[in-house]
């Protein structure tokens, strides 16, 4: 299998009710890019956010007594610490200068993924609604624009516990599977495997984003030659059942 990872540069700034497939063919063409049966296209979420229109004003965030009480915990500021609190289901850690929670999508991450960079104006970014819904919004368009099927995967960065340092991962999929599950297969010595599912979708996601960057200006990202399981997909599919962790 050979890979290739190409950057889809050129995207103009994306403002709410932006057609974000149309932006990216509109990309491609402009660099004599195309889009192949079997691509996966990577999409940054915070042009997805924006696309969908999910910037709210700092100045219009008034914080709840629990987001006072976690602000002076933190050192974070109070009204993002209300924007937080409202794109979460739990609070799993609160330290200073840490937030860490649970979304409404079941992603533990820092700050419920609220941001405030690349961000024009004092508005905070949210994730999407349902970043699963996104994804497949954006890859039936993009199929009926290049007349190819494909996956996409929009990507954000995430933190790890017990490691140090960030790496993109997928909180969005549509057209794939998000896993190469290796249970019950044999391995060399003819062993039934009995655990391993990869998690192809983040894997994609972080190798995407070594084209993409933080400060680029290069939102989206085409991976070519990987051979994925067609599948509606779903990223959420990812997310370990609360039964099932450990650390919780």
């Amino acid at each position: 299998m050979e890979l290739s990872i190409l950057p889809v540069a050129g995207l103009p700034e994306v403002t709410a009710g932006a057609d974000l497939a149309s932006l990216i063919w509109s990309a491609l063409s402009a660099h004599a890019m195309s889009l192949a049966a079997g691509d996966v296209v990577v999409i940054a979420q915070k042009v997805v956010s924006k696309a969908e229109g999910r910037l709210v004003a700092i100045a219009d965030l008034v914080p709840s007594s629990l987001a006072e009480g976690l602000a002076v915990r933190t050192g974070k500021p109070a009204n993002k610490v209300e924007a937080i609190l409202r794109e979460s289901r739990r609070v799993v850690r609160a330290a200073p200068g840490v937030l860490i929670t649970e979304t409404r999508h079941g992603y533990v991450c820092a700050n419920a993924g609220v941001d405030e960079s690349n961000v024009p104006g004092a508005k905070l970014c949210l994730l999407p609604e349902d970043t699963d819904a996104s994804a497949r919004g954006i890859r039936a368009r993009l199929r009926e624009l290049a007349g190819v099927d494909l996956a996409v995967i929009v990507s954000d960065t995430f933190g790890r516990a017990r490691r140090i340092g960030q790496t993109n991962v997928a909180i969005g999929v549509a057209g794939m599977s998000p896993w190469c599950d290796y249970r019950h297969r044999p391995d060399d010595f003819g062993v039934p495997l009995q655990v391993t599912q990869i998690a192809v979708a983040d894997e994609l996601a972080g190798a995407a984003e070594l084209v993409m960057g933080k400060a680029e200006r290069v939102p989206v990202a085409i991976v070519r030659g990987y051979q994925y399981e067609p599948r509606e997909g779903a990223a959420t599919d990812l997310v370990r059942p609360a039964t099932e962790d450990l650390f919780r």
